[in-house]
């Protein structure tokens, strides 16, 4: 049952647009600093609705933006910190999972990412070898001997990686903010803000401070509407595996895995032995459009079913049980972003591009710090203020972003073709924070 909506004006120290894990870990922190705090968390829908609830379940270090693009951006140091940073955010979302009482099959298993060609194997070496030039991230390169995915001829091995359930995460992290005193609007939605101010239409809350975390969602309101854009990914489950099918794929729980196509792909072993399985290839709709019926795609299931069957042979005929997707957020530059303006009172955090399970995490860290004056290394992350250029208006939006998935696709088929590094991939790579 959905909680119950704003049933009038109110007050609050604290309004925070958005019931996802970005405002929700930020009322977290914020309570942490300062527990006498009011806060309200204003959710259109109910929390957890969005990106926060729907993911792969990957509490990883991954950014946006690739180490080597920090450094072209904002220095090796700046790079290096952003760097350290999330690779210390998988151990404190379970950290603070476990002391906010939140059971969400958190086990740290890292990541696999398989190289299934020559031209896979050959980015998989560039990859460890980029990492032991920055120092910070310890992958191993793994032979073929250690993986099971067909065809594999290794694997790229990051610990800094937790397998997790999403919706019992944020369901969790939303009952426990309850119990402090956090109160949750549901079936609200708001329609416009300013200094001190929020409009829902519900009523009106008037705040000493105002959190923006909307993600993809953002999208669907005039003032954000060319900030971000709604990229959809979509999900399958299998049912449970037998133990011996489990022996064949050679995944234990914990772990996740990819490999290194350019049209991405992910996904995990559940707690309950299911494959969850995740990737892109879901248009972009014009003008920034968020539907129901975008979350369900008949052919992107179909693909990812035989995708999955085709890593692994194992699964035979498995059924799939769970079929579901929605938007996740794309900035322009494909850099996140956590901002606080100290005149206005106004903190804002997005732009994770899929990668925000972790990063949420430290968006609410690092807003908590900002907007409590708190002087720490999280404020002085070179995301922190950052402002991506906006996205270019229609029909140029569509067309750019729809292109670049088929680009993708093509830099998977040339390089299947070719055998050789995708150029199309390439002159991607800038545009897709690489």
């Amino acid at each position: 049952m959905p909680r119950a909506p704003l049933d009038g004006d109110a007050e609050a120290d604290v309004a925070i647009v958005g019931g996802g894990l970005t405002g929700l870990w930020t009322a977290w922190y914020l309570l942490e600093r300062d527990p006498a705090l009011r806060i309200v968390v204003l959710e259109r829908e109910i929390a957890g609705f969005g990106a926060s609830g729907r993911n792969g379940g990957w509490a990883s270090a991954l950014f946006p933006r690739s180490t080597a693009s920090l450094e072209r951006a904002h220095g090796r140091e700046a790079a290096l910190a952003m760097r350290r940073a999330m690779v210390a955010t998988v151990d404190e979302v379970g950290r603070a999972s476990t002391a906010a009482g939140i059971d969400c099959d958190f086990a740290k298993g890292g990541t696999v990412v398989y190289a299934r060609d020559g031209v896979q194997l050959r980015a998989a070496r560039a990859e460890v070898e980029e990492a032991a030039g920055f120092g910070v991230d310890a992958l191993e390169l793994w032979g073929a001997e250690r993986v099971h995915a067909a065809g594999a001829l290794g694997a790229v091995f990051d610990p800094a990686c937790a397998r997790l359930h999403p919706a019992k995460l944020v369901r969790g992290l939303a009952r426990a903010l309850e119990s402090r005193g956090v109160r949750i609007a549901e079936r609200t939605r708001v329609r416009d803000w300013s200094p001190g101010l929020v409009e829902t239409d519900r009523g009106r809350v008037r705040a000493e401070s105002i959190v923006i975390a909307l993600e993809g969602y953002g999208a669907a309101l005039p003032r954000l509407h060319r900030r971000i854009l709604p990229l959809y990914s979509l999900m399958i489950a299998t049912e449970p595996l037998a133990p011996e099918v489990w022996d064949e794929i050679g995944l234990r729980h914990g772990q996740t895995f990819s490999d290194f196509r350019h049209l991405l792909i992910y996904g995990q072993r559940t707690a309950d032995d299911r494959l969850a399985f995740g990737g892109r290839g879901a248009r972009y709709h014009w003008g920034s459009d968020i539907r129901p019926d975008y979350d369900r795609v008949p052919r992107v299931f179909e693909r990812l079913r035989r995708t999955l069957g085709e890593l692994f042979p194992a699964i035979g005929d498995a059924a799939v049980t769970h079929r579901w997707g929605g938007p996740l957020g794309v900035a322009r530059d494909w850099h996140a972003h956590a901002s606080w303006d100290a005149v206005t009172r106004i903190a804002s955090a997005g732009g994770y591009v899929g990668d925000g399970l972790s990063t949420t995490n430290l968006a609410g860290r690092t807003l908590a710090d900002l907007m409590t004056g708190t002087d720490s290394e999280l404020v002085r992350l070179p995301w922190v203020g950052h402002r991506s250029p906006s996205w270019e208006p229609e029909p140029l939006r569509f067309l750019g972003a729809n292109a670049g998935l088929l680009a993708m696709r093509a830099a998977d088929a040339e390089e299947r073709a070719t055998g050789r590094p995708s150029l199309a991939a390439r002159v991607m790579g800038p545009l897709t924070g690489h």
